[in-house]
């Protein structure tokens, strides 16, 4: 186990806080979480409310959730076996947050949308070749070293 050496910083790329950040990010991670926010869930019903989402990448999901303490396994002893999964408490303080996230996207997709639209429409009436609005041109001369670098 990896001990936190310094304060938490997302932004370093040493810092072990980047690991969670990147499980969280994770499209799956953050439907799961939701998901489970109102209560615990055998997998087949994950599997139904969660759309796209393969049996592989369900269980990977769950398992690297409940690795990092968000999510716990319960294994009934019945037959057939029954498997539970729902949040730990780690995992409900941090619904609220990926509930509210997912809230905004559903409220601004029309806006998320039409900027795509723009956007898109934009980039096919530019010349080819020509600069990207979102990105400032360059030069090779504006670089330095960049002529020795590739000799």
């Amino acid at each position: 186990m990896t001990s936190l050496s310094c304060r938490a910083d997302v932004f370093s790329a040493e810092c072990p806080s980047r690991r969670v950040l990147e499980l969280l990010a994770g499209k799956w991670a953050l439907l799961l979480i939701d998901e489970l926010a109102s209560g615990p869930r055998r997998t087949a019903e994950l599997r139904r409310r969660v759309g796209g989402i393969s049996e592989k990448m369900l269980i990977q999901t769950l398992r690297k959730l409940q690795r990092s303490g968000f999510v716990d396994r319960v294994a009934y002893p019945e037959v057939p076996p029954r498997v539970e999964y729902r949040l730990t408490p780690l995992g409900a303080s941090l619904s609220g947050t990926v509930r509210a996230f997912d809230d905004w996207v559903e409220r601004n997709l029309a806006r998320v949308q039409t900027a795509e639209r723009a956007f898109d429409s934009a980039a096919r009436g530019r010349p080819r070749g020509s600069a990207r609005p979102d990105r400032p041109a360059t030069r090779q001369a504006a670089r330095p070293g960049a002529r020795q670098a590739a000799k």
